[in-house]
């Protein structure tokens, strides 16, 4: 088969499309013939040499797919060959084919189509356990989602506001605030323009944040606490903006806030199996009555996942960018 290589970390130009042994599906687990992946920072930071795949896991990167099943390993029942599925990866999405945990594996959702379905099990993934299973927002409360317009984000707003969320957001620009304002954010803040401490509490009448999703890490920890209301929870998925920060405690306890720190990709497989579990029950029902959907930005040939990188590195995207397989 071919995939996409990483002979020596760097830029974009050191992804390369080469022909590599076919995966061996092993016991638990169903071969994928890939038809599509989705462009994740996690891909950028391994492009890097900064994120390596855990133990066990494929080399290439892609940490989700859409495709058909080409087989079936030892111990699998519920899935034949055929079957159009999804699928969250440690790694491998970006190749012509790819062995997936059966605990890891989803069918398409109604309504969406085989190459579309590729921007899913990442993005629902981490917006539900992060959000729902360990920050545990509820209706009535009010969600702070940074990067509004990014994969993560533009889930994040829906699946807030379809359980009865208030949903504010922060992003580059007029554009990407609009698109945030079409699938439902109610608090538009341009962190280009606007202090989001200040912008948050004057939408809440002082009362902050019970939840805040945060991809930048560092650079936002104090503000982040100081945007918390009372009880707040601030889960950080993401480390863009640095990995060292300086946390007030008593500001902390003041609030009786808590702080999260999760990654998906690096957890046993029983976990990764709960949370897939979770999302097919809790999820995949939305996108099949149209409440939630998966917003697309553009899809590019697999063998141009440089160019992919390149648009995800400059932030000019909105939603996900998808690699297609050219050969399915």
């Amino acid at each position: 088969m071919y995939a996409i290589t990483i002979p020596e970390p760097g830029g974009p130009e050191a992804l390369v499309w080469a022909e590599v042994p076919d995966p061996v599906v092993g016991e638990g687990e169903v071969l994928v013939d890939v038809v599509s992946s989705a462009v994740n920072r996690a891909d950028v930071l391994q492009r890097q040499g900064f994120y390596n795949p855990p133990p066990g896991a494929s080399p290439y990167p892609g940490l989700e797919c859409a495709g058909r099943v080409s087989a079936v390993g030892p111990g699998v029942s519920g899935w034949s060959v055929g079957d159009e599925v999804c699928a969250l990866l440690a790694g491998g999405g970006y190749a012509e084919k790819v062995a997936v945990p059966v605990g890891q594996l989803l069918p398409v959702p109604e309504g969406v189509d085989l190459v579309t379905a590729a921007a899913l099990p990442e993005v629902t993934a981490t917006v539900w356990s992060n959000v729902f299973m360990v920050a545990h927002l509820r209706p009535g409360e009010t969600l702070l989602v940074h990067g509004g317009s990014s994969g993560i984000g533009t889930m994040a707003i829906q699946l807030a506001k379809a359980v009865g969320a208030r949903v504010a957001v922060t992003a580059g620009g007029p554009e990407k605030l609009a698109r945030c304002a079409e699938l439902g954010a109610d608090i538009l803040i341009d962190y280009r323009e606007q202090d989001f401490v200040q912008e948050l509490r004057r939408a809440t009448d002082g009362a902050g944040a019970d939840v805040i999703l945060d991809i930048v890490g560092a650079k936002y920890l104090d503000r982040n606490v100081k945007a918390l209301a009372v009880n707040g929870r601030l889960a950080i998925i993401g480390l863009q903006g640095g990995v060292k920060g300086e946390l007030n405690l008593n500001a902390l306890l003041r609030k009786r806030a808590a702080i999260t720190a999760t990654s998906l990709r690096g957890r046993p497989l029983a976990e990764k199996a709960a949370i897939v579990a979770a999302v097919r029950e809790h999820v995949w029902p939305l996108i099949a009555g149209g409440v939630v959907r998966p917003i697309v930005d553009r899809s590019l040939p697999m063998p141009d996942a440089a160019e992919a990188h390149r648009v995800l590195e400059s932030s000019a995207h909105i939603g996900k960018v998808l690699l297609r397989n050219p050969a399915a």
